[in-house]
């Protein structure tokens, strides 16, 4: 029979709360740093430089091309075979995530920017401003207010995602569920309360996103 009693406040204190940081932290860090990383291959894509498009769409349709537990093992794997030392499970979770996400990102800010109306576009030109002012002060600014809705989105499927990085032994939250009900002899129920606290979250996260589509709905 499952027995959840021995799951007591101490044991999520010492084998779940770190896993939770690491699960937490992950995901804000790969997102911020996919959008920012993501903005600048969607401004390479959209920049009319040919060599810079080719540059930026092949990183993108590489990545996007490829599962994320796969780029996760390369990194793992290859990174300190090439640079002849260890980076360790958690940094290469980060770098992996963001070079990951930045591609996903990328396509959210492209069809972000392309969906402001060209007259913003004419509109900024005829004040005299030069391609980045008017980017960065007239098109950019609409176009991530439009994309909070789907960031958030791909923050909640990245945060889910995180779990992967047990694949490398990172401590992560399902790392620690892990780990606890392998020393308490109780994995059934440790997978069970793993399973909960992730749709806890990421339901919560997912009706913040629909309260910020409203508002957004309502500005315009």
């Amino acid at each position: 029979m499952l027995d959840f009693s021995v799951f007591t406040p101490e044991v999520f204190k010492a084998y779940i709360l770190n896993g939770l940081y690491f699960s937490l932290v992950l995901t804000l860090v790969a997102t911020l740093g996919g959008i920012v990383f993501g903005t600048v291959l969607a401004l390479m894509r959209l920049s009319g430089v040919k060599v810079l498009e080719l540059v930026a769409a092949t990183y993108v349709n590489g990545m996007r091309s490829i599962p994320l537990l796969m780029v996760l093992l390369w990194f793992f794997l290859m990174v300190p075979f090439i640079i002849g030392r260890p980076i360790g499970a958690e940094l290469t979770a980060v770098i992996t995530f963001i070079a990951f996400e930045a591609a996903y990102f990328s396509e959210i800010v492209r069809a972000g920017i392309q969906s402001i109306p060209r007259g913003q576009v004419y509109a900024g030109q005829a004040l005299g401003m030069s391609y980045g002012q008017n980017m960065r002060l007239v098109i950019l600014p609409q176009a991530f207010r439009n994309m909070i809705p789907v960031f958030l989105t791909q923050t909640i499927i990245l945060f889910q995602d995180t779990s992967l990085v047990y694949i490398i032994t990172a401590h992560d939250l399902l790392h620690g569920f892990t780990v606890a009900g392998n020393n308490l002899s109780r994995p059934r129920e440790s997978y069970i309360l793993a399973a909960v606290l992730y749709f806890v979250i990421c339901f919560s996260l997912s009706w913040i996103v629909k309260r910020v589509q409203q508002k957004i709905a309502i500005i315009r």
